[in-house]
This record gives C-alpha cells, structure tokens and sequence, in this order.
C-alpha cells in the first residue's frame, strides 16, 4: 500500500487523516537498546509546527507524540515502536464544497476517482501534509540512532524561495553547527539579507491570497565510504523514492543536479586526494555518491517544492457532478509557502533512508 514505506530492514506505517482523533506511525526495525532523547524529538517536532501565521498555516496544533509501545525505560526494545499524535483544532465544514468541485494541483480529484469517493476530503483527508508529523517523529529516531551508532548528522537549510536564493557565508560547505543555528531562525537560511527578502515574498503571497514554492538543501556529515550498490539500489534511487513520498516535492537531484548541465567534464569531476592519510575528492560536485556509492564525502540533496494548491485566490474548477466550469474561492487554513515547514520533514526522510542502508550494509562492509 501506499503509506507504508518498506526499506531493507526498516518500515514505516502511516495511519490517520488531516482531521480525523489522530495521525500516527508504526515503525518497525529500529534496533534495540538505543536510549532515545526525548527533548530532541521535542525540538524536532517543534521545528514543523506553525508559530508565525505570517509564514505558514493558522492552524495550531500540539503535535505532542504518544508513544504506546516499542520503548521501556526510555530505549528502544527492537519491537515495533506505535506513535499516534492527536488532531485538536480541526474545522472539517472548511472543506465541504470540496466534494464536488476539487482544488486545482490537489489531490482531490484523483483521490475520488482512486478510492470511489470514499477518501475523506477534509483537508486532504490522508493526502494531507499533516500526515507528515509522525514521519517527523520517526526522522528524529532515526537521527538519534545515526548518531549513535554511525556518528552521521542529517541536517539541511532553505536553498531557494521563489527566485530568491540562500548564499553559503564563503565557497565551503558549513559544518553541522551551523546547520543548528539556522533552526533558531524565522526561515533556516544562512544569509540574513535573503532571509528578509524570503520573508517579504512568503508574506506578499499570502497577502495575494496565493503561495510560492522553493527549493531545500540536504547534508548528511560523516557518511562513511562504500555503502551503497549499483543501478536499481543506489543510493541515490533509494533517497530520491524516499523523498517523493512526501507531499509537494516535485523534483530531486543530487550535488550539482541540474547544473552539471552548465559544465564541462573538466569543471565538474571531483579529483580525489589526500588529506591527512586520508582519501578525500577535492571538490563535492557529485554530492557524496559516485557509482551510487558513497565515497565519504556528505551526501548532498536538492528537493524542489512546488507552491501551495490550496490557495484562497479565485480560480478555475469544474464541477464534477454538474460537469460546468466554476470558479472556487478554498475556505480553510494553508501554508502560503509549505518549504518553511518541510524542512524538518525531508530531514527526516533521508534520516531514516541513510539509517536504513547503514544497518543494511552494516554486516557486509562495517
């Protein structure tokens, strides 16, 4: 089925819709004796919340995990682990008209005709990015077992909002650390200048009833070398599948990505070297894979996503049952930008990926 993510050894299970008592997960593979910081998953959980209107949605939610089984005084046990996180501010009458005239972009229509009309419509229903809090949840394991037992971090910043883009504070790649401290900005980028410029175009669309997309830099630190396998099992083909499963993303690509296209072979390979009687590439331009292995650089991923559907502009729609055109004015509370809040969101994916191929290879080459 659709909501069940399956990688080698670990399995993710979603359950719930956008306004239903709750959402939640079940995650089965994590491994056993890992003590878990639950202020951690605290502050992971907090970064996906809405707290300025301005920026992202109205609606205020808790998003306060329950943990009903797979930890006992406070480690993982190796049991499946079931999470469920309650829905408390939940307008359903928001979406009523949904039914017969589906947003433009949404999910609505092909919901209705996958399903036969059985989905529930209200805010997306299961198609809803507030599925995607518990995926926060089991990112944040993930995390906390990467570090753990593999010493990787997974961190990641805004790259671009509309036409504006994020500029590294010099040519190398920050470290970790800042990564962090981004987190405690409005929008987690480097150069303030594009922050309040982000900012005033994320409020503009929302003031015009309408929204604007972007474009989210991932970084896992400290991959080690030789993970990974050719074609079909990449590392790339395993990520990107990952990272598609999450609503909104519509494109990703890895290093230079699209941009090798403005390069020669000369410009663009990444020579190996020496540095410190250890094997390094000069440059990072193929993100930290080569072959769909990784070569112990980090891994680097560029996630494109697209804007908002549910915009409170007029647009056009058809009426499905009358089968006349009309125009659809959407009631409810929306993200003018989903990038501000996704950030977290793809973290956790590719958390959870690189997690999943470290103890897959773990007995072959660890």
């Amino acid at each position: 089925m659709g909501s069940i993510y399956k990688g080698s050894l670990i399995s993710l299970s979603l359950f719930g819709e956008s306004h239903g008592d709750a959402i939640g997960i079940v995650i089965d593979g994590m491994p056993h004796g890992i003590e878990i910081d639950n202020d951690f998953i605290a502050s992971e959980m907090e970064r996906r919340r809405s707290k300025n209107i301005n920026l992202s949605t109205a609606r205020q939610e808790k998003d306060a995990p329950k943990i009903l089984s797979g930890v006992l005084n406070n480690k993982l046990t190796g049991m499946p682990l079931a999470v469920i996180i309650e829905n408390e501010n939940k307008r359903s009458n928001d979406y009523n008209n949904l039914i017969d005239t589906p947003r433009p972009s949404h999910s609505d229509y092909v919901a209705s005709i996958r399903y036969g009309n059985c989905n529930d419509i209200s805010g997306g229903g299961h198609f809803s990015g507030r599925l995607t809090a518990p995926i926060v949840f089991a990112g944040a394991l993930a995390k906390i077992v990467l570090k753990s037992k593999f010493n990787i971090d997974v961190v990641g910043h805004i790259k671009q909002v509309y036409d504006i883009k994020d500029n590294y504070p010099n040519d190398t790649l920050p470290n970790y650390t800042e990564f962090v401290k981004n987190y405690e900005k409005p929008l987690s980028v480097f150069d303030d200048k594009s922050l309040s410029l982000m900012i005033n175009k994320i409020e503009e669309a929302k003031k015009n009833n309408d929204s604007v997309g972007g474009i989210i830099r991932l970084i896992a630190f400290n991959m080690p070398k030789g993970l990974g396998d050719p074609f079909f099992s990449s590392i790339e083909s395993k990520v990107a599948s990952a990272l598609f499963s999450i609503p909104a993303v519509k494109g990703v690509d890895f290093g230079l990505g699209f941009d090798f296209t403005n390069h020669y072979g000369s410009e663009c390979n990444d020579c190996l070297a020496l540095e410190n009687d250890n094997i390094i590439t000069k440059t990072n331009h193929n993100g930290g894979i080569n072959g769909g292995i990784s070569n112990g650089m980090p891994i680097i991923v560029n996630v494109v996503i697209k804007p908002t559907p549910s915009i409170a502009k007029a647009q056009n729609t058809l009426n499905i049952k009358s089968k006349k055109e009309e125009i659809l004015e959407i009631k409810g509370r929306h993200d003018p930008s989903i990038v501000v809040r996704a950030l977290p969101v793809l973290e956790a994916m590719l958390a959870v990926t690189i997690l999943d191929i470290c103890m897959e290879m773990k007995g072959r080459i660890l």
